[in-house]
């Protein structure tokens, strides 16, 4: 159990390091000498407890207090500071949750001892793999990255408060996903709330104050949601450990107990973004971009889909898996659909991850395994390429000024290595035979389910929100790829921490499409097998298929390669259809200076946010509300 509790108290002793160190070069050094720590301690724990499920004996009064007087300090930090920037509904949710932790401490609680705090299986071991290297490369990245960015930023310097915080957020998300205990889990959950909240109000403008208090109200409705479930399941079962709720033998007909774990499953729609919660996520574009990243990855987000995926076997074939289903696979198609109309790179990435994101969360309202196989998988895929997607971005927003897709263009003469990478990051996310397309294909067959009455909802959202994904993946890919102009390559300054970490994540990409039936055999269909006793015993990719699409991924892959190295070609202008001016421009009829321009097609006018958001964010709120009303009232199955 030590090498548990050390992953997940060291990123916290690194995070009050950092908040001390005020110079460059030693911030430097903790940084990268506490992440490979972190990712060698990850690697260590995944090593020891793979396929070894385990359960530790901890339980003491005096944490229990502790994370209770942490939580109340918090939260009257929170009243006071929505008092102070007038946003009041911050301060009345968080009236509310800290009057409903003070009664559930002394009230609720009060007799109920959960032996085993901690636990360790082999979906928490993924999470460990996702958080520790993933989220480590991103503080890595963070140490270039925040130096230029502070280098054109006005007033005190603030790393320190900010490195702080990226590794207290991943101590946090050890602790979500290691905690048996619901009342620990929360308090964790509640510490990654409050984490983003600062991390995307860094800046201390008006825009990023505003989206970071927008992202803590509707957290808290989250916060709140989890905890109203620990009131339900203490008062009306005196069950507060999540393998006792998970061991439920008939969740619906314990109805209160399902009614729990939908205001559980809602706190982690918030948690992931999806609608009608969905605007935090695109507001906290506004944050630094390794901030961007640790949301949109490894962290916070992750957290979300990780408590459905876990929910799932209670899920499946009642009111609650039908809410959380219907919710996930309308996101994923709406939001997909926005994405569309979006030319802000961060944007696109932002939308696909919450179009993404409900797609995980659908295959874990199905609940049935192979659909929760599907989901685990796009899970890990998305981690890695949407992480490494972001961070491209936000390198190339340093050196060319902007994060415009239209902007873009040439970026093959200016940024050739990052080009790659962000192509490559792209295809991963879209080409057959890559990992997230297999993992939609498997999605897409685990949603065809004549008993399932939602069927149909699920294969019509799955279908054509994968069209619209294409289409916008398509654009960005074309500009990368179409439009080299002769320009000069500014890529040269780029920090050595963030090439090192953009090539490790691009390596990683690789590795995980080539290495999926491993993944998929060493870690995700055992845990499935014991957490649906679940027999494997027809392969949801047989042999032959798999070996064709390990060829075709070894095809793709060696497409890149004529990238690489010197070569003799001759490199002549482009013809114009008249007197070549300079690359961009040229001669046109009667003596006319006509520019080039290669523009993408957006369609606001059929895809636009604002009514698609909207209708999303109505049609999602009454499935949340009817489906919980129903549940309440009886009606499960």
């Amino acid at each position: 159990m030590d090498d548990i509790l050390f992953m997940m108290v060291f990123p916290f002793i690194v995070a009050v390091i950092l908040l001390v160190v005020k110079n460059d070069r030693a911030r430097a050094i903790v940084s990268e000498v506490g992440a490979a720590v972190i990712i060698i301690a990850s690697v260590w724990v995944a090593y020891s407890y793979l396929g070894k499920p385990q359960t530790f004996e901890i339980s003491s009064e005096t944490i229990d207090l502790l994370m209770f007087a942490i939580e109340a300090i918090l939260g009257l930090v929170v009243i006071y500071l929505g008092v102070k920037y007038k946003k009041y509904a911050a301060s009345v949710l968080g009236l509310v949750q800290l009057i409903m932790s003070i009664a559930f401490e002394f009230h609720y609680k009060e007799g109920i001892e959960v032996e085993r705090g901690l636990y360790i299986d082999d979906l928490s071991i993924l999470m460990i793999l996702i958080i520790g290297i993933i989220g480590s490369l991103i503080c890595v990245y963070a140490v270039g990255y925040m130096r230029d960015f502070q280098a054109h930023a006005e007033g005190k310097d603030r790393r320190p408060w900010f490195f702080f915080l990226l590794f207290v957020f991943l101590s946090a998300m050890y602790g979500i996903v290691l905690s048996d205990n619901l009342v620990w889990m929360f308090f964790f959950w509640e510490i990654t709330t409050l984490c983003s909240f600062a991390l995307i109000g860094f800046t201390k403008t008006e825009e990023a104050i505003n989206n970071s208090f927008r992202q803590l109200i509707l957290n808290l409705i989250g916060g709140i949601s989890f905890l109203a479930a620990l009131i339900l399941l203490a008062d009306q079962e005196g069950i507060l450990s999540l393998a006792e709720l998970l061991a439920t033998p008939d969740v619906e007909a314990a109805q209160w107990v399902l009614v729990a774990v939908m205001l559980m499953a809602l706190a982690g729609i918030v948690k992931s973004a999806q609608m009608p919660f969905h605007t935090w996520l695109l507001g906290a574009m506004v944050a630094p971009t390794p901030t961007s990243a640790l949301l949109h990855s490894s962290t916070m987000v992750k957290a979300g889909v990780f408590m459905l995926l876990k929910l799932s076997p209670l899920l499946c074939g009642n009111v609650g898996g039908y809410m959380v289903m219907t919710v996930g696979a309308l996101t994923f198609l709406l939001a997909s659909m926005a994405a569309i109309s979006q030319s802000n790179a961060k944007r696109v990435l932002a939308y696909s991850t919450i179009a993404n994101l409900g797609l995980i969360v659908a295959c874990a309202g199905v609940g049935t395994p192979e659909a929760v196989w599907a989901g685990v998988l796009l899970m890990v895929f998305h981690a890695i390429t949407k992480s490494m997607l972001f961070l491209c971005v936000g390198t190339a927003e340093h050196h060319i000024g902007s994060r415009n897709i239209e902007d873009m263009d040439n970026l093959f003469d200016r940024m050739p290595r990052l080009a790659l990478i962000m192509m490559l990051g792209i295809a991963a996310m879209f080409l057959a035979p890559l990992g997230m397309l297999i993992s939609k294909w498997a999605a897409l067959t685990a949603f065809v389910d004549p008993s399932n009455p939602l069927c149909i909802l699920l294969v019509g959202c799955i279908a054509f929100g994968s069209a619209v994904t294409g289409f916008y993946w398509t654009k960005w890919l074309g500009k990368l790829a179409c439009t080299a102009m002769n320009r000069d390559n500014v890529e040269k300054t780029v920090r050595p921490q963030e090439w090192s970490v953009l090539g490790a994540l691009a390596v990683l990409v690789v590795v995980v499409c080539f290495g999926y039936p491993l993944l998929s055999d060493w870690i995700v269909v055992p845990w499935i097998e014991g957490a649906f006793g679940w027999d494997p015993s027809v392969s949801i990719l047989e042999n032959d298929n798999m070996y064709l699409l390990l060829i075709m991924m070894a095809a793709l892959v060696l497409m890149f390669l004529p990238f690489f190295g010197r070569s003799k070609t001759k490199t002549v202008p482009n013809y114009m259809s008249g007197v070549n001016i300079d690359n961009d421009t040229y001669e046109g009829s009667m003596g006319s200076t006509v520019s080039v321009s290669l523009r993408n097609w957006y369609l606001e006018g059929w895809f636009g946010e604002n009514y698609i958001g909207r209708a999303g964010e109505g049609i999602t709120a009454i499935v949340i509300i009817a489906g919980i009303a129903l549940a309440c009232a009886g009606w499960v199955a």
